[in-house]
């Protein structure tokens, strides 16, 4: 097969999955974002990458957003949001992390295949994406693609969907968020 019949393929994976996510939930995600006071992302690997990418346009449009782990990310506080995106929702650090955001009582997001995962049961807010997890043995949901790939991508798609959202909610428009872009490079 070539390369552009595997995207093709690739792009009905995804498409297949707008189907399957709860849109109260994503919702409830939105108006947590525009609740809390500052906004955290949280995640591993190659849903860490998608999380960082979240929050950098949440600060294009001018919302406190931070990566946690970072060397200029400000204090976690009860007014705060955390968001984590696991496939697992099991990652022993991401727990951690949950169990201590919870316990300062700032809210907490899960965006994960397993809603009744670890992760997911600490959440207030969960939306589950679909998607196989890395060990597709345990997933029920099929893909072509190698380990966490679709979820990874629906998990990006979703956040740029969240955004597009919050925009609408917000009255702002791509030009009003290219102001906050990088300008020294």
């Amino acid at each position: 097969m070539h390369t552009s019949q595997y995207l093709a393929k690739i792009l009905k994976e995804l498409i297949r999955t707008t189907d399957h996510i709860p849109d109260e939930e994503a919702e409830k995600l939105v108006n947590g974002i525009l609740e809390a006071k500052k906004v955290f992302v949280a995640g591993a690997g190659r849903s860490g990458f998608m999380a960082k990418s979240f929050a950098m346009r949440m600060m294009h449009m001018g919302i406190d957003a931070y990566v946690t782990g970072e060397t200029v990310t400000p204090n976690f506080e009860k007014d705060d949001i955390l968001i984590i995106a696991s496939g697992s929702g099991e990652t022993k650090s991401l727990v951690s992390m949950a169990e201590k955001a919870k316990s300062i009582g700032g809210t907490i997001a899960a965006l994960t295949i397993f809603p009744e995962s670890t992760i997911g049961k600490i959440a207030d807010i969960k939306v589950k994406l679909p998607g196989s997890p890395k060990d597709q043995s345990e997933g029920d949901y099929k893909t072509i693609q190698p380990m966490g790939s679709l979820f990874e991508q629906t998990l990006l798609l979703f956040c740029d969907a969240v955004i597009l959202r919050f925009m609408e909610k917000k009255g702002l428009d791509t030009n009003k968020m290219y102001g906050k872009h990088a300008n020294l490079e």
